[in-house]
C-alpha cells in the first residue's frame, strides 16, 4: 500500500510567482560541481541527537535522509507518549553560484505494523529559511496492515519553490508519525527509521539556470 500526498496550493502560488520573479522558467541538468547538504540543527523525539544523517546522490539530482531510531507505538504496554513522534531538521545546502534548485518530489519510506481497528499517520512540510510559504502533505494507514509503506509527494512544475539566486538558504524538514490504537487489541506501531540504510527518505531536486 503506498499514499499519494499533494502539495498545498499556498506553495503553488508561490511558485508561480517566484519562477518569474527569478525569470527562469526551463529546466536544466544538475550542476556538475558536487553539492553539499548537512544537517545544521536537529530536534524531535524521533532524530535523537546522532540518529539522524543526509546523503547526496552523486550526479546532483538528489539527497536522502536516514533515521536510525524514529518509531511511533501505542496499544498494550507503550508509554502514553510514544504515539506520536516527530522531527525537525534545518539543513544547510550548499550549491554552485548560477545555478537554482526546487524539490520536485519527495519519497518517504519506512515500515508499520497496525492491528485491525488501529491507525497510522504521516505528515511532513519543508520550506526554505525565510520563506512563509510551506510545502505540506499528509498519508493514513489503517490496520490490518503488516509490511513496508511508502507515501510520495510531486510536485507539477508550474508550482515548485525554487531557492533563491545567488544564496544559499536552508531547507527546514518538518516530519511527524502518529499511531492510533482505536478498538485494536495488542500493539501497533510505525516506522520510518532504518538501522543498515536501507530505507531512506528521498528529496529529488529539479535544477534551473540563474539569470545572467
Amino acid at each position: 500500500m503506498s499514499g499519494i500526498l499533494v502539495a498545498g496550493g499556498a506553495m503553488a502560488a508561490l511558485l508561480a510567482s517566484t519562477v518569474s520573479g527569478q525569470g527562469v522558467s526551463t529546466a536544466t541538468d544538475a550542476p556538475s560541481e558536487k553539492i553539499t547538504v548537512g544537517i545544521q540543527t536537529i530536534n524531535g523525539s524521533g532524530c535523537p541527537a546522532g540518529t539522524a544523517a543526509v546523503a547526496v546522490s552523486s550526479d546532483n539530482t538528489a539527497f536522502t535522509v536516514t533515521y536510525s531510531d524514529y518509531l511511533a507505538v501505542a496499544g498494550d504496554g507503550a508509554s502514553p507518549v510514544d504515539f506520536r513522534k516527530n522531527c525537525q531538521l534545518s539543513l544547510d545546502v550548499h550549491i554552485p553560484s548560477g545555478f537554482t534548485y526546487a524539490i520536485a518530489s519527495v519519497d518517504y519510506r519506512g515500515y508499520a505494523y497496525l492491528a485491525s481497528g488501529a491507525t497510522g499517520l504521516q505528515k511532513a512540510q519543508y520550506y526554505f529559511q525565510g520563506s512563509s510559504q510551506t510545502a505540506s502533505s499528509e498519508e493514513t494507514f489503517a490496520g490490518p496492515y503488516d509490511d513496508n509503506w511508502h507515501a510520495n509527494k510531486t510536485t507539477d512544475w508550474a508550482g515548485l519553490v525554487w531557492s533563491p539566486c545567488g544564496e544559499d538558504k536552508n531547507v527546514n524538514i518538518n516530519t511527524e508519525l502518529r499511531v492510533s490504537s482505536g478498538d485494536s487489541d495488542g500493539t501497533s506501531f510505525m516506522t520510518m527509521d532504518s538501522t543498515d540504510g536501507a530505507v531512506s527518505t528521498t528529496y529529488h531536486l529539479a535544477w534551473q539556470e540563474c539569470p545572467s
